[in-house]
């Protein structure tokens, strides 16, 4: 039976590729700051941190793994301690790297992301395109990269850049867009909404960890969905299937961005620097490189991730509401400013 380490295993993408992997009949053990209630005969979980040397010796000496899945980040709109962000996000890297090293496991799995880029992008963004985050969360993320490419005589590192993780559950900010549609309130747009912005669906992405335990090098791949529509477009469909009221309300770009920057420096935004840069830029990976060498195929659309993910916030929406020491992805987002805007749509 393989047997897989997954770091951030209780958060939102973390529980669904554990249960990807123990359905496909291998052992999983996670390791999360948060506790997992998660049970099943083939799972152990281990609440603490990737930096707790004393935790990591304890866990790594009782296992043999075949691969260590890092999933495990804190974000910068939810953690406003940016040192504790840079020690959990590099220093941990750095730590799970020593124990893979230490113990001889040659496979790290690592989710980077599209935030090392805040800019708009007329075409698909190749793997080629040097890296240039604006903010704590990307630099972490690039430092991360780093670390594990820098041995690869040693440890096989997979890298997946990916854009926002869709599927049933997924909250974090998203949350807020969810409580607007599902209040059938006006949706606030940040320009005309023709920019295209890629997701990619969670049992996608675990099925690309799937394949990437194959690949006997180390590599860095772009990941995402394909046919990316404009967000008018997406919004409009789950407006429409949901049978929400919402409509869409589109504000000139250049005064909600300065807004935006503005609430954000003074403490009483969640959108910082990544998200206000782009909301109303257009980003998709190009693919071609993870489809010819994994043989990755993507399965749903934008639209229909959103959906799906709508539709589970709609029907979960009291207990998501009371959620408790949950990771971010987890739960809704605190608006700040926002509500103030909402009560006005």
């Amino acid at each position: 039976m393989a047997c897989y380490l997954i770091t951030g295993g209780a958060g939102f993408f973390g529980t669904i590729l554990k249960q990807y992997f123990l359905d496909k009949g291998a052992e999983c053990v996670s390791i999360d700051l948060e506790p997992d209630s998660f049970r099943h005969p083939h799972f152990t979980a281990y609440q603490g941190d990737i930096n707790d040397d004393k935790l990591m010796q304890k866990i790594f000496s009782k296992y043999q793994f075949d691969a260590i899945f890092h999933c495990a980040a804190l974000l910068a709109h939810v953690k406003k301690d940016l040192k504790r962000l840079w020690y959990s996000n590099v220093d941990g890297t750095k730590n799970v790297y020593k124990y893979a090293l230490k113990y001889n496991i040659n496979k790290i799995i690592f989710i980077s992301s599209n935030c090392l880029w805040a800019k708009n992008f007329d075409a698909p963004v190749k793997e080629t395109e040097i890296p240039d985050p604006v903010e704590i969360y990307g630099k972490s993320k690039l430092e991360g990269e780093k670390i594990l490419l820098s041995q690869p005589d040693k440890i096989n590192s997979i890298i997946f850049r990916s854009p926002t993780i869709m599927d049933e559950g997924r909250l974090g900010l998203l949350g807020i867009l969810f409580e607007f549609i599902d209040e059938n309130r006006k949706l606030p747009m940040v320009g005309d909404g023709k920019n295209h912005y890629q997701f990619i669906y969670a049992k996608d992405l675990a099925k690309a960890f799937e394949l990437a335990l194959t690949a006997d090098y180390s590599e860095v791949f772009n990941i995402g969905s394909d046919n990316v529509k404009t967000f008018n477009e997406v919004y409009e469909y789950v407006i429409k299937k949901s049978g929400s009221k919402s409509r869409l309300l589109h504000f000139p770009r250049l005064p909600m961005i300065w807004a935006m920057k503005i609430c954000f420096w003074l403490g009483i935004s969640p959108l910082g620097p990544y998200q206000y840069k782009m909301i109303a830029s257009s980003f998709v990976f190009d693919t071609a490189k993870i489809k010819q060498k994994l043989g990755f195929k993507p399965t749903l659309t934008n639209e229909e991730m959103l959906l799906r993910a709508y539709e589970f916030y709609h029907k979960n929406k009291t207990e998501i509401l009371n959620r408790k020491n949950v990771s971010a992805h987890n739960s809704v987002a605190k608006m700040g400013v926002i509500k103030i805007l909402k009560w006005l749509m």
